[in-house]
């Protein structure tokens, strides 16, 4: 499965939780887990990111989206 989304993590369902219009469905991500961000050459150097720094990953969207092949 293709997807443009680059933030994507592999888990497996782990409950769901149906209500009238939508559906809450849990996902337990298997490890290693990576996600890979595509960001700004500028923040690069802003923020002096290089191999080997702790980071931390934050997903900024109002929606995840759930793909399944």
């Amino acid at each position: 499965m293709k997807l443009s989304a680059r933030n994507q993590l592999s888990g497996e369902v782990e409950s769901v939780d149906e209500g009238m219009i939508t559906a809450k469905v849990r996902i337990k991500i298997k490890e290693p887990a990576v996600i890979t961000a595509v960001i700004t050459m500028d923040s690069i150097k802003d923020l002096e990111i290089k191999r080997g720094d702790k980071v931390q990953a934050i997903i900024k969207s109002t929606e995840v989206l759930i793909g399944k092949e």
